[in-house]
């Protein structure tokens, strides 16, 4: 039954202003790019144009979609069974944290390939060297720790001519390790960035799989593939709390590597320990950058250990701006 139709806004006014997922799915031009889209596309409860977002055959058409006509990506995809994750939601964090980046250098966004960001855990579907490439030029580093995901990234770079020479694809063999065996020790990235996986264990991560699909106003019981993800991609021991604490720890042994880690923060509740470990691990500086996409709300804590000098120094070595 159709309900009574909502009024809802032209834009999404919690996404960053240049974020261009930031206006409501215009399915016509999205089909042009992708016309096998269309054959999802259908009135939703309120009448109004949609797809099923349960349907990962549906969600991978959409990203198809929206990679075509927003980034001119024209060959994407990802294997059966891997997250198709929402692409609105991982560009806001490129572009939030590029505004940090902006706020740190006299004011300005550094661009171009000479800007180099580590993206760890890449993914098979390589989205954020994908916005981040389009958006701003940077190049980057992409480490996972499953072949099929280096293999399926590797594989949109290549069919893409526009990532060519743009993005370097990186196995971990070590899966406790976070930068050891990708970043050299004289080697020097100006940014990290990182999606945590989520959960603590496969059934915290199922449980919240069928609480989207009863968002979804859904009725099914077994998860499906576009929300079900590879187990890695989900969850780890201990959860976001633990990576992300394993992560700042590690990221003391490449304190001068990097002008600033970052990592997404899922959960409000992690923030004032993933401070305590900030602390334990002396960091210089730290800063919490709030996100929001529709009635979800999240945020990215950044730090580094460069002192005022050292970052002045960075910046004008790298980054120098120009006038």
């Amino acid at each position: 039954m159709i309900q009574k139709k909502k009024e809802l806004p032209i834009e999404k006014p919690k996404l960053h202003p240049r974020n261009k997922n930031r206006e409501r799915y215009d399915f016509r031009q999205l089909i042009e790019s992708n016309p096998e889209l269309a054959a999802f596309v259908k009135p939703n409860l309120y009448n109004d144009e949609s797809i099923d977002f349960a349907n990962p055959d549906a969600v991978k058409a959409l990203n198809k979609a929206i990679l075509k006509y927003h980034y001119t990506i024209e060959n994407w995809d990802v294997p059966e069974g891997y997250l198709c994750p929402p692409i609105p939601g991982r560009a806001d964090y490129i572009h939030h944290i590029a505004d940090f980046i902006g706020r740190n250098n006299y004011g300005k966004i550094p661009v171009g390939g000479h800007f180099k960001c580590f993206d760890l855990g890449i993914g098979a579907s390589c989205i954020y060297p994908i916005v981040g490439v389009m958006e701003y030029g940077w190049s980057f580093i992409g480490s996972d720790i499953d072949p099929v995901a280096i293999d399926s990234a590797n594989r949109i770079i290549a069919e893409n001519e526009t990532l060519q020479g743009m993005v370097e694809c990186k196995l971990q063999n070590s899966p406790k390790d976070f930068f050891y065996g990708i970043i050299r020790k004289d080697q020097q990235v100006d940014l990290t960035i990182c999606n945590p996986p989520f959960h603590a264990s496969a059934e915290e991560a199922q449980a919240g799989t069928l609480r989207k699909i009863h968002n979804l106003h859904l009725d099914q019981k077994e998860p499906v593939l576009n929300f079900g993800g590879q187990s890695h991609e989900l969850w780890c021991e201990g959860g976001e709390e633990r990576f992300v604490r394993n992560m700042i720890l590690q990221s003391r042994k490449f304190a001068q590597n990097c002008f600033c880690f970052s990592t997404l923060i899922s959960k409000e509740s992690n923030l004032k320990k993933v401070y305590h470990v900030l602390e334990q691990a002396e960091v210089f500086g730290a800063e919490t950058i709030p996100m929001g996409q529709g009635n979800k709300k999240s945020r990215i804590v950044a730090w580094t250990f460069l002192n005022t000098e050292e970052q002045k120094l960075w910046k004008n070595t790298r980054w120098k701006v120009k006038s």
